[in-house]
């Protein structure tokens, strides 16, 4: 088979692999790879806004089907998490189990493209719904963590922190047994452990002031903090278009960023497997994989 005409120069294309040399590149692809090119050069102020579609190549699993319903039970809350100490013993212990693969996750190609997306100059900002750091991780330097960061712990009384790994190693003396059992991965360094008796896990209070340690992320039904909230909006009122990737916009933390952006006439790009709370607002929509549509910002 001959191989693919070379693109105009003009066009910044992903290289080609050599084990790619004899493949011709599937013209949906191209054509959507050119839909959001357009958008992106239309709109040199870009507003992104992430979700866990971006992640699930590092390992990482996702919370939603393709049609934005839940594929597990929904996570716990804040006020379970902080009202019951059967939830804590469960959340920790499961957690114990999961950080180990969490922790070493690292970023994929759509990290890296989107890093390489503001360093030419196109993304002023990025809002991520994610609490894996693997954005700063690729290299992405303006990010805004709206739902925190997992590689944090924070407690809930005297607001001191420690850094995840710390605290995965308190968890690990004290419960020596569950650090021996392997699960199934889930969502946020998350994993299956359902069916176990939780009662005899030991869960660590702060090691200041002996209160409440809760990772450093925003939990279902806790508020987003006033300040990312802030700085968001900031973002977005100097931007003259969003790009979202990789997320179905369920969550209303994000879609309010996506709602707010139409009333002021913003487009908005979405590229995410799946319907998303927002289609209707929607300027361009590509239901492909991130990495395989963001492959040509090399």
């Amino acid at each position: 088979m001959a191989p693919a005409a070379s693109p105009p120069p003009s066009r910044s294309c992903r290289p080609v692999l050599p084990h790619e040399s004899a493949v011709m590149p599937d013209a949906d692809l191209v054509r959507d790879q050119d839909r959001l090119r357009t958008f992106i050069e239309a709109h040199p102020k870009l507003f992104v806004l992430t979700g866990a579609g971006c992640s699930t190549d590092s390992g990482i699993p996702d919370y939603r089907d393709t049609d934005g319903g839940w594929k597990r039970p929904q996570p716990v809350t804040y006020q379970a998490f902080m009202g019951d100490l059967r939830t804590r013993q469960r959340y920790w212990a499961r957690s114990l189990v999961g950080w180990r693969r969490f922790g070493n996750a690292r970023p994929n190609d759509t990290h890296h493209a989107l890093a390489r997306l503001e360093q030419r100059g196109h993304a002023r900002m990025l809002l991520t719904q994610n609490v894996d750091g693997l954005h700063q991780a690729a290299g992405h330097r303006q990010v805004i963590d709206l739902h925190g960061r997992l590689d944090e712990v924070r407690c809930t009384a005297c607001d001191n922190h420690l850094p995840r790994g710390a605290f995965q190693q308190m968890l690990v003396e004290r419960n020596p047994a569950w650090a021996l059992l392997d699960a199934a991965d889930a969502p946020d360094g998350d994993a299956d452990l359902d069916g176990r008796d939780f009662s005899n896990f030991h869960v660590p209070p702060c090691p200041a002031c002996a209160g409440v340690l809760k990772p450093d992320v925003v939990f279902f039904g806790e508020s987003v903090p006033r300040e990312r909230v802030d700085a968001a909006i900031t973002s977005l009122n100097d931007a003259d278009g969003v790009l979202v990737v990789g997320s179905s916009l369920m969550v209303f933390s994000g879609y309010r960023f996506v709602a707010a952006a139409a009333r002021d006439g913003k487009p908005v790009a979405a590229v995410n497997l799946g319907r998303t709370r927002a289609d209707p607002l929607l300027a361009l929509k590509i239901e492909r994989s991130c990495a395989d549509v963001l492959a040509f910002i090399a």
